[in-house]
């Protein structure tokens, strides 16, 4: 493997350990994430929706991963997460394209792509099977996100 592969199974293998603070090692000051769920993310705030994630998994979240592929200026990634979303409890298996981009050794762009839809039947039960497709419950979703991120910063800060 390369160094940028190996940061990426880094970053990854520190997430199926629940280590945050190893992930946010791999992420440069102004790196920049974006999902279906969270939208754009910018420095800290990546690192904290992390830690965030794992905190509320409370050690029920796998995580897998494979198909890791770098270059010195890009890779791509496929992982997948089991888990239950907190506020229905309902289990999800997410399967996510990662794509990164590097700089000074480390992650600068890191875009997750998954189908918010599927994720929404699974998360969310009938609602998400009828609406999860729709750009006002993606919206939604993203809003709960956001909030749930701006409520967990200000907790521990």
């Amino acid at each position: 493997m390369n160094p940028n592969e190996q940061l990426i199974f880094k970053f990854y293998t520190a997430f199926a350990n629940g280590d945050a603070k190893t992930m946010c090692e791999c992420y440069h000051p102004e790196i920049q994430f974006q999902d279906p769920a969270f939208g754009i993310l910018k420095g800290n705030d990546a690192c904290q929706m992390w830690k965030m994630l794992i905190e509320k998994s409370k050690g029920n979240i796998k995580i897998e991963f494979s198909d890791i592929k770098a270059d010195d200026y890009i890779g791509t990634a496929k992982w997948i997460a089991t888990y239950n979303f907190s506020k229905t409890n309902r289990k999800v298996i997410n399967v996510i394209h990662g794509e990164f981009k590097f700089q000074d050794g480390l992650i600068i762009r890191h875009t997750d792509n998954f189908d918010i839809w599927k994720w929404a039947k699974q998360a969310l039960g009938f609602k998400g099977l009828l609406f999860g497709w729709t750009g006002f419950m993606q919206k939604k979703i993203q809003e709960q996100a956001l909030t749930s991120l701006n409520n967990y910063t200000k907790t521990i800060s």
